[in-house]
């Protein structure tokens, strides 16, 4: 006769197969969490702290129209060389500006 165990599988059969579920579910809908947190003193409104969160695969979240992540230099290699092309650009432009100053400067110091 064999005595049922106390502790549970930890492969459980079903578990496994249910939380894939949900989080397969979670990730193609997407789930938004919003709160608000409000401290005040005397009805005066001292710290107002929104939070969202928004858990989504990367497909919905663009679907959704997020998709900031695209554009921060920190998480994006396309983003990096485009801010550095942008300021490598600007540069140059402050140099030739400052080329066709020198040569003024130049003709109006001499005697």
């Amino acid at each position: 006769m064999t005595t049922p165990s106390r502790l549970p599988d930890p492969y459980g059969g079903g578990g496994g197969a249910n939380l894939a579920d949900i989080l397969e579910r979670v990730l193609d809908k997407g789930v938004v969490i919003a709160g608000d947190i409000r401290i005040n003193l005397l009805d005066i409104e001292l710290l107002t702290i929104k939070l969202r969160l928004v858990v989504a695969s990367v497909d919905k979240a663009k679907e959704m129209g997020i998709d900031w992540w695209e554009s921060d230099p920190a998480l994006s290699s396309r983003a990096r060389r485009d801010e550095l092309a942008k300021e490598n650009a600007e540069l140059r432009e402050r140099l030739a500006r400052l080329e066709e100053l020198e040569p003024r400067r130049a003709q109006e110091e001499s005697p």
